[in-house]
């Protein structure tokens, strides 16, 4: 038995087909963690047992992880808590039901950075490695899946790029750094929840084919849009000030803040590339087939 958490966010929608093709043939049941089960697509919830409600519930993670023989989990983003409660805090009920079922295996969405000089001051990040290192604790097996920041980021940049031809963040124009698809994340969750030969606790990056900087980024885009895109380098300060203007909790916004000032430290570099760890989807790939359509709507 699997149990997929968030099975309809952007990695899980990306996931929960991958194991519908292949669990059937390897004789695993799926169950699925949702708090709308009319979210599933009915095909869907015709081959998957559905537990209704959140994660983050000491019930609901007990049902759901009885006779679990593995779990991908991945923390919702929850904007109004500070960041250790919104990764530990929504995490600890999860844990203690891993421990109490003897889940063997357990495969989390997590963040690069683990054993960097920055990764004590790194915001969100930090809060996420915290989280692993929770995990581990349970005597689950635990592959986290150490990720960059995601090409569908740039999704909340589509009217910015459509109507005036600019995104932003606050790194330097030119730092290069990994990124990824979320379905590549996917994909690399799949295999490992399908084969559970790993024994153990380690870190498994999650790549893309090469690295980008925001200059490359805009470079890319431009000329699958057909006119110029650049990028606008934002002040921490005036970030922080936007997000807040929101109604963000303050502390998880200095999360965010924190995790991009680390990014631009080069929280991220220095990845090696490895076959498990490269993913396929280039920038240009991801462009032509997820941004351009949001941009064409």
């Amino acid at each position: 038995m699997i149990v997929i958490t968030a099975p309809t966010g952007n990695i899980g929608r990306h996931l929960l087909p991958l194991l519908l093709r292949s669990a059937p043939v390897r004789g695993e049941e799926l169950r699925v963690i949702v708090r709308d089960p009319a979210r599933l697509p009915d095909a869907v919830r015709e081959r998957v047992e559905v537990v209704s409600g959140s994660h983050g519930t000491a019930e609901v993670v007990d049902r759901a992880f009885e006779g679990a023989d593995a779990v991908f989990w991945l923390v919702p983003p929850d904007a109004s808590l500070a960041p250790h409660d919104a990764y530990s805090g929504f995490t600890l009920p999860a844990a203690n039901a891993l421990a109490a079922h003897g889940v063997g295996h357990v495969v989390g969405v997590s963040a690069l950075g683990r054993g960097t000089a920055v990764a004590g001051r790194a915001g969100l990040v930090t809060a996420s490695l915290a989280m692993d290192d929770l995990i581990a604790g349970t005597g689950a097996a635990y592959r986290a899946l150490a990720s960059p920041s995601f090409f569908e980021n740039l999704l909340e940049e589509a009217g910015s790029i459509r109507e005036n031809g600019v995104f932003t963040d606050v790194v330097a124009a030119d730092r290069k750094a990994p990124m990824v698809a979320v379905a590549d994340i996917a994909a690399v969750a799949a295999r490992l929840l399908l084969d559970r030969s790993w024994t153990g606790t380690a870190d498994v990056p999650v790549v893309g084919p090469e690295d980008l900087s925001p200059d490359d980024l805009a470079r890319i885009i431009g000329e699958q849009l057909g006119r110029p895109v650049r990028y606008e380098r934002q002040k921490p300060h005036d970030l922080r000030d936007t997000l807040v203007g929101y109604g963000l909790n303050e502390a998880f916004v200095q999360g965010i803040v924190d995790m991009k000032q680390a990014k631009d430290d080069g929280l991220d570099a220095g990845i090696t590339r490895t076959p498990d760890a490269a993913s396929r989807t280039t920038f240009e790939r991801w462009c032509a087939e997820t941004l351009m359509p949001a941009l064409h709507p």
